[in-house]
């Protein structure tokens, strides 16, 4: 699912001005796996097309991608230069063709792989908490829990 957002300025992590990357990752940096998957991305981001964005920084906004803190800690977010914003799976594929890595989840987003491969990532986000203890990966501040969706009832 792609949503519009207002373009970011730049990427503070890296300082690379905002016409030269191609993507930005918007990540949980209080969680232990997915700043690992943040620096794993990081060191092959040479040619500086992948942007970082911690949302779990202090001066973090998401008001800027027009959406809520929440939203972002449900699943993983991506955001184009030109605002665009992409969710799940799709944030990977990109994420990993800016490093030059997309043949690896590309397979990813084939027909019928591409449900499959969503759902999956669904089930991780919900479940990153324990799936990190299981690898002696520890969130002490809790906000590794995906927040649950609201179960309407009525």
């Amino acid at each position: 699912m792609i949503k519009k957002s207002k373009p970011a300025a730049g990427d503070s992590l890296t300082g690379v001005p905002m016409n030269q990357w191609r993507f930005k990752l918007l990540y949980d940096g209080d969680c232990p796996l997915c700043q690992r998957e943040a620096r794993f991305l990081q060191r092959r981001n040479r040619n500086g097309r992948l942007a970082f964005e911690n949302i779990a920084s202090r001066g973090f906004d998401p008001s800027v991608y027009g959406t809520t803190r929440e939203e972002l800690m449900r699943v993983i977010h991506g955001v184009f230069p030109d605002g665009r914003i992409v969710k799940k799976m799709a944030v990977f594929r990109e994420a990993y063709r800016a490093v030059g890595f997309g043949w690896v989840l590309a397979p990813t987003g084939w027909p019928g792989l591409r449900w499959l491969a969503d759902r999956g990532y669904e089930w991780f986000a919900r479940n990153r908490m324990a799936i990190g203890k299981w690898f002696g990966r520890h969130c002490d501040s809790e906000t590794c829990l995906a927040p649950q969706p609201k179960i309407r009832r009525g």
